[in-house]
């Protein structure tokens, strides 16, 4: 399978992590977004999106990473907890995913990534939405180890390269006790932590930090 992806990109480390935890190998594709490779056509007739990240499995292409590693998981999981099939547990991931891409990572963009890459002012507003969504993910960890219950799931490996992007752009979250015990203990156990943590460290670099 390839996926074309950048390291500093927090749903490309998801993906990769996911990949990890359940023994799969990528033939990785680094794809130079700023020399505009994913605008080229072979590129555009894989992903008319022209994103990242972007996984090809012989004839099928698949982007959006919570969707990416739903796909591998279904497909080739032996690893059933990350992503289990009881409903109402699926509901709760799903739940934690789409809070991950609608609000704690929507909120780095809106900050860090519009301030330091794009260079544009950001509203003191904007800044006031990560300490709302580090305070409702505090909350989802109220009397659990994980994101979305008592094991490790897909929920977990998405938000983990969020929330690690916040930290090497040294935003202190040491308040939410919560989050500082979940993301100190999956840094240490979650497969591919540090190719992870790696790709946020040259994120620190392109975001000039």
């Amino acid at each position: 399978m390839d996926l074309y992806y950048v390291p500093p990109s927090a749903p490309c480390r998801a993906v990769l992590m996911t990949a990890k935890s359940l023994g799969i190998e990528l033939n990785k594709k680094f794809l130079n977004l700023f020399a505009g490779e994913h605008l080229k056509p072979d590129f555009l007739k894989l992903n008319p999106q022209h994103c990242v990240p972007t996984l090809v499995d012989n004839d099928f292409a698949i982007w959006e990473s919570r969707a990416i590693n739903i796909y591998l998981v279904e497909k080739y999981g032996k690893n059933v907890s990350l992503y289990p099939k009881c409903p109402k547990k699926r509901a709760v991931i799903n739940q934690r995913l789409f809070f991950d891409a609608n609000s704690i990572y929507q909120a780095f963009i809106d900050t860090y990534v519009t301030q330091y890459l794009f260079k544009k002012p950001v509203d003191a507003e904007k800044y006031k939405r990560v300490d709302t969504a580090f305070e409702l993910f505090n909350k989802f960890l109220e009397g659990h180890a994980y994101a979305a219950g008592d094991e490790l799931t897909l929920a977990d490996i998405s938000l983990l390269a969020t929330v690690s992007s916040y930290d090497v752009v040294n935003h202190d979250f040491s308040k939410y006790e919560n989050v500082a015990r979940w993301y100190d203990n999956l840094k240490k156990t979650v497969p591919g932590w540090e190719e992870n943590w790696a790709g946020c460290l040259e994120y620190k670099k392109l975001l000039g930090l």
